[in-house]
């Protein structure tokens, strides 16, 4: 916890931060939905939609999923072997480091994570729109 002292807030920025996390909710709930509607966990979705989330590849080690996952790495192993049995993911030994092993997408996975990341899309734009509120509004 940050040990530096900061001002309480007031009734305003009570009310912000409570419709924050009201939108964040709304919008973590409406993942947790979506994917069950199409057949997988919330934290599957969330492990394939990291593997897409690198700049210049389609791939993540075990290692960045647990980061993004922010999980323990052996946990997100026992993830992926439940993707690979789902046939969503597949690993791949990396030919630059044989002790990296990339997670990729197999066809199921992209066309899976295309259709939920279109269906989040929507609900993330209302989630940004409260964030940018309480950015402004604690500007003034």
């Amino acid at each position: 916890m940050n040990t530096r002292k900061v001002p309480p807030l007031g009734k305003a920025g009570l009310e912000r931060q409570s419709q924050f996390r009201y939108e964040l909710r709304r919008f973590l709930r409406f993942g947790e939905d979506a994917a069950r509607a199409a057949g997988v966990t919330a934290v599957q979705y969330h492990l394939i939609l990291h593997t897409q989330g690198f700049p210049g590849r389609d791939w993540a080690s075990i290692g960045e999923l647990a980061e993004r996952l922010q999980t323990a790495s052996h946990g997100v192993v026992a993830l992926v072997s439940r993707c690979e049995e789902a046939g969503l993911v597949r690993r791949q030994d990396n030919a630059a480091d044989g002790r990296l092993v990339e997670v990729h997408l197999t066809a199921k996975g992209r066309r899976l994570v295309a259709a939920l990341a279109a269906e989040h899309q929507a609900q993330l734009g209302a989630l940004a729109a409260v964030i940018e509120a309480a950015r402004a509004s604690a500007q003034d």
